[in-house]
């Protein structure tokens, strides 16, 4: 008999994946170059854009706790648009049916994402938008498992997780078998606006996957 799991409740820990996928994080420095290198330029409207969206985030902020649906008005979906995942070729999914099965065990892991962004139904970003008081390094596990049902193997994958004021960027790839590897954390705590390199990042993505 099938037994169906809800995978933020089962798939908690970096372990359990290892255990139940082979997943490893990998020790090759040139993984993961997405984050750091060649990343896209910015133009003055984004800019004054990314500025905007960061003070409107340290004034709410300012007034208590921030719910997650506000987080993603105020945060997440101006940089989406930004980034151009609203616009074609890409086509953008809320509350997408993530599953996992492993046969031999006939264990189906199953759950919802916040965000997933396509292109020819191929996952470019997996988003997991979380409370401000939920830690990203939580998150990781769970956004990991959304990523290892790509359907498209033979394709990196890319993910954001964000609490809104701090973002981390991962990367994982299926073959020859699965490995990933993590960004620095990008905070909106300090001066300098870090979410300039986070839409360089998120354009990054988004224009390697028009090309390949």
């Amino acid at each position: 008999m099938v037994q169906t799991l809800a995978i933020e409740r089962n798939l908690k820990t970096l372990r359990q994946l290892q255990n139940e996928f082979a997943l490893s994080r990998t020790e090759k420095d040139e993984f993961f170059p997405e984050w750091y290198r060649d990343l896209a330029k910015l133009t003055t409207n984004e800019i004054n854009c990314l500025d905007e969206i960061k003070e409107q985030y340290l004034y709410q902020l300012s007034q208590g706790r921030l719910g997650e649906e506000t987080i993603k008005l105020i945060v997440l979906s101006p940089l989406l648009k930004l980034a151009g995942f609203y616009d074609p070729p890409f086509q953008f999914r809320a509350e997408e049916t993530i599953q996992l099965t492993i046969e031999s065990q006939e264990i189906i892991y199953r759950g919802k994402i916040d965000a997933l962004v396509l292109q020819d139904r191929l996952w470019i970003v997996v988003i997991e938008s979380k409370e401000t008081s939920f830690s990203l390094e939580l998150a990781i596990p769970q956004t990991l498992a959304y990523m290892l049902a790509n359907p498209q193997p033979d394709r990196a994958v890319f993910g954001m997780i964000t609490n809104e004021g701090n973002f981390i960027f991962l990367k994982l790839e299926h073959q020859p078998s699965p490995q990933y590897e993590i960004s620095d954390l990008y905070s909106l705590l300090p001066r300098q606006n870090r979410l300039y390199p986070v839409l360089q990042i998120l354009k990054g993505f988004g224009d390697r996957m028009k090309t390949n």
